[in-house]
């Protein structure tokens, strides 16, 4: 036994249970086997592990491309517009420059007294200020859509709707008296 006066030991000494089961490992130890284990995966993969999906075919390393991406680089804009065009945005992007230019479109005038509120189905929904703006507007309606249909594309535009300010909802009935 011990002869350390320091040293109190009560209880029996569990060298069986100790014996029976492994020690807990250290997070230091697990993440080596996720490591090796990882490694092993890309192994069977084919992939060169920390190679970034490089490939070995045939004792020559190659390089794997994402899908949809490669090829050279592209200017910006252009990857920009085919991105576009590959989601269906073109009529949105182009809409949306149209609510940005208005004043250009229209004049800086009827730009400060109207402004474009939402397109739908080939119809520009335009608010106006007062009822004269947008009667104006509503003179002006044809050659508004022959304008918006040189800067969208042909047929883009089919409709322009003018709204005037709102005053609340009218009552319907008889003349009333105040």
């Amino acid at each position: 036994m011990n002869d350390d006066p320091q040293h109190v030991h009560n209880s029996p000494e569990p060298a069986e249970e100790e014996a029976s089961e492994p020690p807990a490992k250290s997070g230091i130890e697990l993440a080596r086997e996720a490591l090796a284990q990882a490694k092993a995966d890309a192994v069977k993969r084919g992939t060169l592990p920390g190679q970034n999906g490089k490939r070995r075919s045939g004792g020559r390393v190659v390089r794997v491309r994402e899908p949809g991406r490669g090829g050279d680089p592209k200017l910006f804009g252009a990857a920009i517009n085919e991105l576009m065009a590959s989601r269906g945005w073109e009529q949105r992007a182009a809409v949306g420059g149209v609510f940005g230019n208005w004043a250009g479109i229209v004049g800086a005038e009827l730009a400060e007294h109207t402004r474009p509120e939402r397109f739908e189905e080939g119809e520009l929904t335009v608010a106006a200020d007062s009822t004269t703006w947008a009667t104006q507007l509503r003179l002006l309606s044809s050659t508004l859509v022959r304008r918006l249909n040189e800067e969208l594309g042909h047929g883009t535009v089919r409709r322009v709707k003018v709204v005037g300010p709102s005053s609340g909802p009218r009552r319907t009935g008889a003349w009333r008296v105040r």
